[in-house]
């Protein structure tokens, strides 16, 4: 029996739009089995869309049964109001995962951008070709939330391929 190739799914938390993306690995090479968004909109109060973030990625765990789960830590950002809306969001996707008996692991920013790129400081329009490439997509992965939520995939999965991840 051929053993299960491990599927991981990132995550890019954010209260208007997070960013989800699976991604397996067969034969040595990376796959996206799915990714894209889960938007709320900005006239529902902040409650009304945690729980919204909340049932989709219930969904959506539960539907692509990942074996692990990776989250792009939360970094200080110049502006308290934004950092505190992506904390509520991510405080959601955090126990969504939990509940679900997920395993989750957990990257920084430049982490991520070191292991798709292979440079920290990488803008965002290279770490989307980068996601491009390794995951052979014919087009940058759109929108930028989904791409990320790859790119943190991808991180774990070549975290996993030298012995850190699960």
């Amino acid at each position: 029996m051929t053993p299960k190739s491990p599927v991981v799914m990132g995550v890019d938390p954010g209260t208007a739009t997070t960013g989800f993306g699976v991604v397996t690995e067969r034969e040595g090479s990376l796959h996206a089995l799915a990714y894209g968004i889960i938007t709320t909109p900005a006239t529902e109060s902040l409650p009304a869309r945690l729980v919204t973030i909340h049932e989709a990625l219930t969904g959506l765990i539960a539907q692509h049964r990942p074996d692990a789960v990776a989250v792009e830590e939360l970094f200080f950002a110049r502006n308290a109001r934004s950092a505190l809306a992506v904390g509520h969001a991510r405080g959601v996707v955090l126990l969504t995962i939990a509940q679900a008996g997920a395993s989750l692991f957990q990257y920084k920013p430049a982490e991520v951008k070191q292991a798709v790129s292979g440079y920290g400081g990488a803008d965002k329009r290279q770490v989307q070709e980068m996601v491009r490439l390794l995951l052979n997509l014919d087009d940058l992965p759109r929108p930028d939330d989904a791409a990320d939520a790859l790119a943190i995939a991808i991180c774990h999965m070549h975290s996993r391929m030298v012995g850190i991840g699960y």
